[in-house]
Order: structure tokens, then C-alpha cells, then sequence
């Protein structure tokens, strides 16, 4: 097995300049799944995607939906476990163009003043270049061996930046094909540019939306002032009770459910290289606003949270005018950890508002989304021999990360095939991701290939 390891991985740096006229191929096609003009396109990835799959021997298809296409691929089985990789082919629209540094859909190569090299392009990073660091692990393996390590089944969609609507639907009407044992997903970042990650847990997410009604119009502050309810002062009072002096979240019941942090995960988060003073000074703070008594890493990525995320009412316009506003909103958002249920955090939150809104005015709440938390269970086989190949690649061990954000299309796995996930990325947090001039480190490219070859033959045994 070492051998064929070594010999792989000799495959894959022989043939790095042919995995990057491959992605260039790929990145070329402006796939961009939330503008309609571009269904065409859409499809045209998936069918390049799918005939990629199909020269390496796989039984691959693009699938139709109600929106864009989904590309399944099935490996030979073989034995050992069965692995469900899973990415996207769609991408961001490119606006505002005039930022771009290079044209988004013509690929280049950036050398840059610190050795590393640039792939540029909308998609580089998300997620044409993690996806085919996978792909191209698996040609490695069937030019070398002849065949795969393991079986393998993909799963590419292209609405991920449209929010999934296909997704649910479509794992539904084939979830007895797609089911294995785990789903690789590489659409992370890595801890920073030489220590790779594993993400085991992120947050879930529930938005509402307040209304606040007082008066049946807005009034003038100096005939009705001190009278008349002020649909701001009221939010405001209701706003500012969210959170106690601690920092904790204030409602009745949201920690219910809510573990602490294994030790073997806080232990680990302590060594890795992370400045919380530069974290909050970089973007012009300096004191943690959280729970007193946790880290800034454990706020961010295993503690619940509380957000206002927009405040509206009265009279926003130039100028000064005197009313009292008789409507006033606020956006308000959760992020949840692995414990607790979204329904019962949405329940709380809305019995705690009704308590705070007067007798004489009215509250209209709305929901804005739903996503269950998650987190991986540590002691999976998987995750360890994926843990220890990363560490073998990268000559440093790999963290095993939360991310505050959310991930609905995981939520979706869980629910609908019963699979947990295993999320491993090569991204960098500089990638620009979303945004202009958007890029691929050529080390992560390349070692996203090697990674995925040692995670591959480490599976295998």
C-alpha cells in the first residue's frame, strides 16, 4: 500500500500542470446559477463535470430538476467504506465588474512576492478548484492502481449559491442511491496557510423579523410626546433586554440543550496559533462581547448568539423631523450550536417579545430560516484516519475547527439520508471568495490533490 501511495502521489505532482489546464477548462465556463441568462451555462458544467467522471470510469449522469442540473457519479464497488463526496459547480455573479484585476472568466496565474502563485478566476476557490482537488486524487489513483482505493459516488449541484432549492427535493426522490457511510464535503478553509482543518461542528440559524405597531399614524413629538407610545422606545426596550450584563442570551430556556466544550477540543483549540487580540483588532474592537469566561474561539464557534442584524422606524431621511414613529422593525438572528432545537429557540424567542410589547400596541413577528446545528461525533474511524493523513500531507496536525457560520445543505444530509459529514477544505481566508479579483492558492490546489490521495488510501485500510 505505501508503495502505491508513494507512486500516486509521484502521479500527481508529474501531472499538476495537466490538473491546471483542467480546472482552467472548468473555470472558463460562467456558471453562474442565480442569473438566468446563464442556464445554459450551468448545464454546460455540469455536462463537462459529468464527462470527466465518465473518462475516468464512472458511471456518471447529469440529472435534471426543477432548477439547474445535478451530476451523480458512481463509482466500481469495491470493498471497504462507501464515501458520498459532494460540491458544487455554480458560482457568485462577477458584479462589480470594473474590480476584477483580470477578466473572472479567463484564468491566470498570479506569482506573488511571498513564492505562492494565484490561480485567479471566479470559482478558483468556490468550488471549481477544491471540488477537482478530489477529482483529480481519484485520476491519480485509476492511472497508477487501475482503480479506486474505495468506492466512491459523487454528487455536484449547481444551485449552492442560489441556496440549494433543488437539493432537499432531489436527495429525497434518490436518497436509497446516494446513502454510504459518510459525506465528504471540500468547500472549507484550511487554519491558516500551513495547517489544514477539519471542521466538526457549525452553528444552525434562526431569523425573525419584528414589527412593532403604537399609533395608528406617526405623531408629532411635541402634541404627543410623553402620551404617546414610541414604536422605537418600545423595540429598543425589547432589543435591549436580549442579553444579559454577561453577555449570555437573556431569553427563558436558550441554553437548553447546550453542552460544554469536550476538553480534548478545547485543549486542542488552545494550541492552535490563534491571537484573539488580533482577531478583534483587526477589525477595529478590542474587548470580547460574548459570554464572560470563554474564549474568543469558543464565541465564535460553540456558543449560541444572539444578533441584531438591522433596526428601522421613524424618519431616516436628511435633515431633522420631529415625529414619534408609530411602526418601528428590527432583524434579528440565531445562530445555534449542536443541542438545541430550532422550533423551541423560535417559540422562546417570540413568547419573550409578546411579554415586553404594552397592552396598547401590537407585534407582527416574522420567520426568516431555519437550519439545525450540527456536530460531528470525535471519535468517528473516519474522521481520525482523515485527521492523521492530513497531518501526514501538511507535517503538522491538523485542527479540528468549528465555523460560526451555518451550512442548511448539511441539515439536508442529515435529514434525508441519515449521513453525517466530514467537511475538509484547502481554501485560504483570503481567497475573496464572493467578492472581486476571487483566488485559488497552486500550494492548496496541489496539496488538496495529495491530501485527498492519503485521506483516500488511509479509508482503504
Amino acid at each position: 500500500m505505501t508503495t502505491d501511495i508513494d507512486a500516486v502521489l509521484d502521479y500527481v505532482d508529474a501531472q499538476l500542470d495537466a490538473s491546471l489546464a483542467r480546472l482552467f477548462e472548468f473555470i472558463r465556463i460562467p456558471s453562474i446559477s442565480t442569473d438566468p441568462a446563464y442556464a445554459d451555462d450551468c448545464r454546460r458544467a455540469a455536462q463537462w463535470l459529468s464527462s470527466q467522471l465518465g473518462d475516468l470510469g464512472f458511471d456518471a449522469s447529469v440529472r435534471d430538476t426543477t432548477g439547474h442540473p445535478m451530476v451523480v457519479a458512481h463509482g466500481e464497488a469495491v470493498a471497504g467504506p462507501h464515501v458520498l463526496f459532494y460540491g458544487h459547480y455554480d458560482v457568485q455573479p462577477v458584479d462589480p465588474l470594473a474590480l476584477w484585476a483580470t477578466p473572472p472568466f479567463e484564468p491566470s496565474l498570479s506569482p506573488q512576492p511571498d513564492g505562492e502563485t494565484h490561480i485567479l478566476g471566479r470559482g478558483a476557490s468556490d468550488d471549481k478548484g477544491q471540488l477537482l482537488t478530489f477529482i483529480e486524487a481519484c485520476r491519480a489513483f485509476k492511472a497508477v492502481t487501475g482503480k479506486l482505493p474505495i468506492r466512491i459516488s459523487m454528487l455536484f449541484e449547481g444551485e449552492e449559491e442560489a441556496g440549494s432549492p433543488s437539493l432537499g427535493p432531489f436527495l429525497e426522490a434518490t436518497a436509497e442511491e446516494l446513502r454510504a457511510d459518510t459525506i465528504l464535503v471540500c468547500d472549507t478553509d484550511m487554519w491558516d496557510r500551513d495547517t489544514p482543518a477539519i471542521t466538526t461542528m457549525w452553528r444552525g440559524l434562526v431569523g425573525e423579523e419584528i414589527e412593532i405597531t403604537a399609533a395608528d399614524r406617526d405623531l408629532h413629538s411635541g402634541m404627543f410626546g410623553n402620551a404617546a407610545r414610541n414604536a422605537l422606545q418600545v423595540l429598543g426596550t425589547i432589543v435591549g433586554r436580549l442579553r444579559n450584563d454577561d453577555g449570555s442570551v437573556a431569553i427563558p430556556g436558550f441554553y437548553d440543550g447546550v453542552t460544554e466544550l469536550p476538553d480534548a477540543i478545547k485543549a486542542q483549540w488552545q494550541r492552535l496559533p490563534f491571537d484573539a487580540e488580533k482577531f478583534l483588532a483587526d477589525i477595529g474592537l478590542s474587548i470580547p462581547a460574548g459570554e464572560s469566561g470563554r474564549s474568543v474561539l469558543e464565541q465564535i464557534w460553540a456558543r449560541p448568539t444572539c444578533e441584531i442584524n438591522g433596526m428601522i422606524g421613524g424618519y431616516t431621511g436628511e435633515g431633522f423631523k420631529t415625529v414619534i414613529p408609530a411602526k418601528a422593525s428590527a432583524k434579528i438572528s440565531f445562530r445555534l450550536v449542536a443541542g438545541q432545537d430550532p422550533a423551541r429557540i423560535r417559540e422562546s424567542f417570540r413568547a419573550f417579545v409578546s411579554s415586553l410589547v404594552p397592552a396598547d400596541c401590537s407585534v407582527r413577528l416574522t420567520a426568516h430560516g431555519t437550519a439545525p446545528a450540527e456536530m460531528m461525533p470525535l471519535d468517528g474511524v473516519l474522521l481520525n484516519q482523515a485527521r492523521l493523513a492530513l497531518g501526514e500531507e501538511w507535517n503538522r496536525e491538523a485542527a479540528l475547527a468549528g465555523t460560526g457560520g451555518s451550512i442548511p445543505i448539511l441539515g439536508e444530509f442529515k435529514r434525508r439520508l441519515g449521513m453525517d459529514s466530514l467537511l475538509i477544505g484547502f481554501a485560504r481566508f483570503d481567497n475573496r471568495i464572493h467578492s472581486p479579483n476571487e483566488k485559488y492558492d497552486l500550494t492548496s490546489f496541489h496539496k488538496g490533490i495529495r491530501s485527498w490521495v492519503r485521506i483516500l488510501a488511509a479509508f482503504a485500510q
